[in-house]
């Protein structure tokens, strides 16, 4: 940063915590293309669909993900984001 900016800066934040978001351009999505967590959420939650589907109880799967049965009802039968999966398995 040019020295005249950062003086500039400093004035008016007088060693406060300042946070520049990036530009939209640059942002990147929640699971986006570094860590891989959307894809490993979306390989798991195909994983519990098939095994309910294959007849394991939500109980069954909830503590063997360690999550809760009311998480798993979500993923299996559907019911928001977890699951656009679901579609993905039919096809």
């Amino acid at each position: 940063m040019p020295t005249h900016l950062l003086e500039q800066v400093q004035r008016y934040i007088n060693g406060e915590l300042l946070y520049i978001p990036k530009p939209e351009s640059q942002k990147i999505g929640w699971g986006g293309r570094l860590s891989g967590a959307r894809e490993q959420i979306r390989s798991r939650n195909e994983a519990m669909i098939y095994a309910y589907q294959s007849g394991k109880t939500v109980g069954e799967i909830a503590r063997e993900y360690f999550l809760s049965e009311d998480t798993i009802r979500k993923i299996v039968y559907g019911k928001n984001d977890y699951t656009n999966t679901r579609s993905n398995i039919a096809n």
